[in-house]
């Protein structure tokens, strides 16, 4: 199961630092994640205060 990060994210970079496989990094308006480097793990999901990252199933 993948992972986004939506509009609400804060750009804090939280999300980033937690990341085992560095597959978050900072986009034009706020973080995003590789695709192809996601573990799907959820540690960023977890660690988000603003509960910007949803799984892709979450996101329409």
């Amino acid at each position: 199961m993948a992972f986004v990060i939506t509009d609400e994210c804060l750009a804090c970079g939280s999300c980033a630092e937690q990341c085992p496989a560095e597959a978050i990094f900072e986009g034009e308006s706020h973080f995003e994640i590789d695709q192809e480097k996601c573990l799907a793990c959820g540690s960023c999901k977890a660690q988000c205060p603003a509960k910007a990252i949803k799984n892709t199933e979450e996101e329409e």
